[in-house]
């Protein structure tokens, strides 16, 4: 008899997990991030930090393969690895044309350093911090 609670225990469980999973699925053509942690110890993608990326890309879906994988058209530096991924290391990249900068905004140097320019102070507020007032 406690085999059966335990099943009903796991049963319960599986079915809250089911309402929130989701099924991910792309399509040929779709553009994706790649997750980059797994592979910190073979490929360094800049330092190793909080601020590293999480994913690199975006790359082309060029085939479904299997249930769960995908087959994405990688540019040469990752030419060593396989290109199949799980579709847990992928997340979708959603097109803003927002986030596109043109190169005639951008003076890079032939040294490839370019200057920061302030463009507006958007908010400014005053917080107390122990005895001092700070600027945020």
């Amino acid at each position: 008899m406690g085999g059966d609670a335990s099943l009903d225990e796991s049963d319960r469980q599986k079915s809250y997990a089911d309402l929130k999973r989701k099924d991910i699925e792309y399509e040929v053509g779709d553009k994706v991030f790649l997750k980059v942690l797994p592979w910190k110890k073979v490929l360094r993608f800049g330092k190793k930090s909080k601020l590293s990326p999480r994913y690199i890309g975006p790359y082309e879906v060029i085939e479904h393969v299997g249930l769960v994988a995908y087959r994405l058209a990688l540019s040469h530096e990752l030419d060593k690895i396989h290109n199949v991924f799980h579709v847990l290391m992928l997340r979708r990249y959603r097109s803003d044309p927002s986030h596109v900068i043109s190169r005639e905004n951008i003076d890079v140097q032939f040294d490839l350093t370019y200057e920061e320019e302030s463009i507006r102070v958007l908010a400014r507020e005053v917080k107390e911090s122990g005895t001092k007032g700070l600027y945020w």
